[in-house]
């Protein structure tokens, strides 16, 4: 994992679409953020153009260097989101980023196992499909959401070992890239498995042998419950285990401390780390 360079840079609003349950995906013109962004880091952008508003953390969802944009889904829950949605494609949005460390997939692993919930969704979609473009390695994503998907979804005819026939629910645009997926919620969507992300992941995990839980490492993105039990699941399966914590965030770059968390390092020593510079990608042995 390294660390990103940040890059203050005037985004300009090139798309703007909303999706179901209040949420948008927007795509914005921020050249140098899009050459160096990648899969785990996050951008901090003004939610209007007034000049002195708070800026808010957003994971990335995808990006184009050689266009020069990136994507970044998002559900209006406060004023600042709120006054997101409101903007219009030609707008200038004050952005840094990219901001954090990054997913990476350990040198002797060859079945990494992506996992999404709600809005930790976007950087594991990036992460899968950077691994796609630049690696022979293809991940099995599992993603899980309370509200409506914000992706097409579709049915696979692929069974996935474990899984049961009928959780066949899978992101179209994964699918096409042939990147396994599979789709979870407690809200009786068609086609999702009827349970939790990691209760989806233990009937995949389960059915492995020894040889091949050797070569899982999980990445994980999500709300802490999720976080904890995913961290659980990788402990009982002894499984290497990267996680991306959500904190709220002021500043950003690591100047007020704001979203410090508790992190023991390997000689079983208590540190304080900031989400957003020291992470917000962490060993999940280090945090929970």
């Amino acid at each position: 994992m390294t660390e990103a360079s940040i890059f203050p840079e005037q985004a300009r609003v090139l798309e703007h679409h909303a999706l179901a349950d209040h949420q948008y995906i927007i795509r914005l013109h921020v050249p140098n953020c899009a050459t160096h962004v990648l899969p785990g880091n996050f951008i901090h952008l003004s939610c209007d153009q007034n000049p002195y508003a708070l800026k808010r953390p957003f994971s990335v969802l995808r990006c184009d260097a050689v266009q020069g944009w990136i994507e970044v889904l998002y559900k209006t829950v406060g004023e600042g989101t709120r006054n997101l949605s409101l903007a219009k494609i030609g707008d200038q949005l004050a952005c840094l980023g990219p901001i954090g460390n990054n997913f990476e997939l350990s040198d002797n692993k060859t079945l990494p196992l992506l996992l999404g919930g709600g809005v930790g969704i976007p950087p594991i979609v990036f992460f899968a499909e950077h691994l796609k473009a630049h690696t022979d390695i293809r991940p099995l994503v599992m993603m899980g959401s309370e509200i409506a998907f914000p992706f097409i979804v579709e049915t696979s005819r692929q069974s996935l070992a474990g899984v049961p026939e009928q959780s066949n629910a899978v992101m179209q645009s994964l699918q096409a890239q042939n990147i396994q997926s599979r789709l979870c919620s407690k809200q009786g969507y068609e086609g999702f498995f009827d349970g939790y992300i990691n209760e989806l992941a233990e009937c995949w995990l389960s059915e492995l042998d020894s040889k091949q839980l050797n070569g899982v490492e999980i990445f994980a993105c999500g709300p802490e419950p999720m976080l904890k039990a995913v961290a659980a699941l990788a402990k009982k399966y002894q499984l290497a285990c990267q996680l991306s914590l959500e904190e709220h965030m002021a500043c950003a770059v690591g100047g007020c401390a704001g979203c410090t968390v508790k992190i023991t390092d390997t000689h079983d020593q208590a540190q304080m780390k900031r989400v957003c510079v020291d992470g917000p990608v962490f060993d999940a042995y280090s945090v929970y």
